[in-house]
């Protein structure tokens, strides 16, 4: 894949996830910064950061949980170690630290 179209990709990809969240409720804050950080925010003073690395050509996610790496597989997000696609892990990481069930689906 090429760079612009990493970069395209994974762009398309943090805005989907911001419009996911949108749906979530009060309890869950967000903000897409430039550079494409994207910062979770939870009621309880947890976070979950998502930010995209060019260079690997990755979308790296840190949760309480731990750190997390994507790499786009043709069709979807997949984590580097386990194979899990993004959205479904991170309704789990949501989910986790709201302190509720949360699709992102």
């Amino acid at each position: 894949m090429t760079e612009s179209e990493y970069t395209r990709l994974a762009d398309e990809t943090l805005i989907r996830i911001e419009q996911a969240l949108e749906l979530v409720g009060d309890d869950v804050d967000f903000e897409l910064a430039p550079g494409g950080i994207l910062e979770v925010s939870f009621d309880n003073g947890s976070k979950i950061i998502l930010n995209k690395q060019s260079v690997t050509q990755e979308i790296w996610v840190a949760a309480k949980s731990g750190g997390y790496h994507y790499r786009w597989d043709g069709t979807a997000w997949r984590d580097t170690r386990s194979g899990d696609e993004l959205f479904q892990a991170l309704a789990g990481f949501v989910s986790a630290q709201a302190g509720r069930q949360i699709n992102l689906a």
